[in-house]
């Protein structure tokens, strides 16, 4: 089964163009054309990819809904990840969009500023709101609108080949950018391999994007305009380039995703990855070696402190025929109990706090844990702080591409760090007032 993830969901270009000012128009005419599915008592449901590995799990929530809430009827439809985008643009700009759909904040983001989702804030009760954890709640937010329930979590952790670190003379692994460096050069030095591989190409993974958060970097200041072009942001880029004219990242960063530092690691040729607990089920059946000396260490992070969150979430189209219902449903999915039994079906983490708490507590209960359960204890220990480290807005996509061609200029050396930062800056204001 492929989740995947809010920075996974970023690798797809928004090819919107023309379409976003046909949408902005078709959704505020909404109110002239045919509403929904037209079923008073009907909740269509999209999810992401979930068939057929969960759908005992669902058959068992959508039976126990409608049982508990007559005449409520649910017709669950799962749809390929790399379709979801491109169908819920037509059926929302159609007005034929279903009840409830799973969306990452990221893509949701960019159609609740079109108005196209239920505002939350006035349609949950303040009750019902206080049981989500309260950053993760809030990254639903676009201006005074909540837009999205949240759903389910998964916070990144770092796998490490402890052969390579052993061999390295590294005692254990690093946890902040700063020791990602050192490392990375000891490792290169001693064993000729890489220390890690993160991708810095536009249509892939916003792991930079957000690490220059967690260096301290403010991407965008109150107006939307570009605010990275600081001391703080200096010094990011300057992190960068410096490892890569080094010769301690591989050179494809520039040009390959997140799938090539998945394939290096299991090949054993770099020490660190940055992933979710789910991986080591897939490394124990492709890579059983590099399985057998790996071990799981809390996410690196900047000199904040502050570790990411990605957020998969329920939003409700805002031309549903039975937007009672879809509320009542999508609260149903995402309570405590549903919740936790998806987070231990799944590998991921839930976003409900007494989920959270009770899954923390039966994971620490554990008296030998296997691997991936170690894993899991390091990954939901990291909620308490985690955060969506990128606010909701409509245009990311173009922000982190021209952040990432602008930094990858510098790392080639055709633009000093200064030049690149000064780039970047006039692209994005001009991207933000065109």
């Amino acid at each position: 089964m492929k989740l995947r993830w809010q920075w996974r969901s970023l690798r797809r270009g928004l090819i919107l163009g023309g379409v976003g000012l046909l949408l902005s128009w078709l959704i505020s005419c909404q109110s002239n054309q045919p509403q929904g599915n037209g079923l008073v008592n009907q909740v269509t449901f999209w999810t992401m990819q979930l068939q057929p590995k969960f759908t005992p799990y669902f058959t068992d929530l959508i039976s126990t809904f409608e049982q508990d809430n007559p005449p409520e009827v649910v017709s669950w439809v799962d749809i390929p990840w790399n379709v979801m985008e491109s169908k819920i643009l037509t059926a929302v700009s159609a007005n034929t969009a279903p009840e409830v759909v799973n969306l990452n904040p990221s893509f949701a983001s960019l159609l609740a500023g079109k108005n196209a989702w239920v505002n939350l804030s006035d349609g949950v009760s303040p009750a019902v709101q206080a049981q989500y954890l309260p950053r993760i709640w809030q990254a639903n937010r676009l201006g005074e609108h909540i837009f999205g329930f949240p759903w389910y979590l998964t916070t990144r952790i770092t796998i490490y080949n402890q052969t390579l670190l052993q061999q390295a003379g590294i005692e254990k692994p690093p946890t902040t950018f700063g020791e990602l460096a050192t490392a990375a050069r000891l490792i290169k030095q001693k064993t000729g391999k890489y220390g890690f591989f993160v991708t810095f190409s536009p249509s892939d993974s916003a792991e930079v994007l957000e690490s220059l958060v967690q260096m301290g970097v403010q991407l965008v200041d109150e107006k939307g305009e570009a605010a990275f072009n600081s001391p703080a942001g200096k010094a990011a880029f300057q992190y960068w380039v410096d490892l890569y004219k080094q010769g301690v990242l591989p050179p494809e960063v520039l040009t390959q995703g997140h799938r090539q530092a998945v394939e290096l690691y299991q090949a054993g040729a770099i020490a660190l990855l940055s992933s979710g607990p789910e991986f080591l089920a897939s490394l124990e059946k492709n890579a059983p070696s590099i399985a057998k000396v790996s071990a799981t260490a809390p996410q690196i992070t900047g000199q904040t402190g502050k570790k990411n969150v990605a957020v998969m979430n329920l939003v409700i189209p805002r031309s549903s025929q039975n937007q009672a219902g879809a509320i009542k449903f999508a609260e149903f999915v995402t309570n405590q109990e549903n919740q936790l039994a998806f987070a231990k079906a799944a590998n991921v983490l839930p976003s409900n706090q007494a989920a959270v708490e009770q899954y923390r507590q039966e994971l620490e209960n554990l008296t030998d844990p296997s691997p991936l359960e170690q894993a899991r204890r390091v990954s939901v220990q990291q909620l308490d702080t985690a955060e969506v480290l990128i606010p909701p807005m409509a245009n990311l996509n173009q922000l982190k591409r021209i952040i990432y061609d602008s930094l990858g200029a510098a790392m080639l050396g055709n633009k000093s760090v200064e030049e690149a930062l000064t780039e970047a800056e006039q692209l994005w204001n001009q991207n933000i007032k065109g």
